[in-house]
């Protein structure tokens, strides 16, 4: 609706980015550091975040820098059942035949995360999206799916990726032995105050335009609705940008953004 009214090419907030098209806040450029530093040392590490922090945008920036020749990332995205429900899902990833017993699904994935390793000099990268949701017994089996000769061979990497209750499960005695084991733990934030400004002048870009359509007043209020979450701030500058249209302004004020928080309600 508003594309003609600014001139835009197409919505601004309402498109995925590629990866070297996302805007690069200190939390995801601390967060890319973090998890190439994982990657090299091949060991199991923790993203968590609040809803719409980008955890899984942080992901794919990672999957975008990895040389293919060297790692491999398999991303899996189930995590609400049992343990052979989470083995089905990375033999499904590693190109393998469901095996129909637990013992064999861990051995076969075993040695194929070793063949990846030692014959084909290929790095596997293992990514547990909504991590939160892990029973305790599919937590422990992915820690036991990193141990190779004895520990003494880092060869697999698991990062597991959830909100912040994750935190606080991993924090609990029965998981212990895992969280001695995560060498890279980071809470991955939403943009600071002062970056929320220019994120909305990349995505503005983006679209097509160079105007700064969101008035100073308007970046604070929508700072203050969305504590610089992305996914909250693309929802509610989507419908401020529809409000200024139906008000035939040109620029987006505190008063667009209210109503925008309104109708987002």
């Amino acid at each position: 609706m508003y594309l003609t009214h600014f001139g835009l090419t197409h919505y601004p907030f309402e498109r995925a980015l590629e990866p070297d098209e996302l805007f690069a806040s200190s939390a995801v450029c601390e967060a890319q550091v973090r998890l190439t530093h994982l990657v090299e040392l091949r060991g199991i590490g923790l993203i968590t975040g609040e809803v719409g922090s980008g955890k899984t945008t942080a992901c794919r920036r990672l999957a975008a820098t990895l040389h293919p020749g060297l790692h491999r990332l398999f991303y899996v995205p189930l995590s609400t059942g049992n343990v052979m429900d989470m083995y089905k899902a990375i033999a499904w990833q590693l190109g393998l035949p469901v095996e129909r017993n637990r013992a064999a699904a861990y051995r076969a994935i075993h040695t194929e995360v070793c063949r990846l390793a030692v014959e084909c000099h290929i790095h596997p990268v293992l990514v547990v999206d909504e991590a939160q949701h892990l029973r305790n017994d599919v937590l422990e089996d992915l820690r036991l799916l990193t141990n190779y000769e004895m520990d003494a061979a880092p060869r697999l990497c698991l990062l597991l990726v959830g909100l912040t209750e994750l935190r606080r499960r991993l924090a609990m005695a029965v998981h212990e032995s895992l969280a001695q084991r995560i060498v890279v733990r980071y809470h991955l934030g939403g943009l600071a105050r002062d970056e929320l400004g220019a994120y909305l002048d990349h995505r503005l870009q983006l679209a097509g335009t160079s105007l700064p359509l969101f008035e100073p007043g308007a970046v604070e209020a929508l700072y203050q609705a969305t504590h610089g979450l992305p996914r909250k701030v693309n929802r509610i500058a989507h419908y401020a940008l529809s409000a200024a249209a139906l008000a035939k302004a040109r620029q987006i004020d505190p008063e667009h953004v209210h109503r925008a928080v309104e109708e987002v309600q």
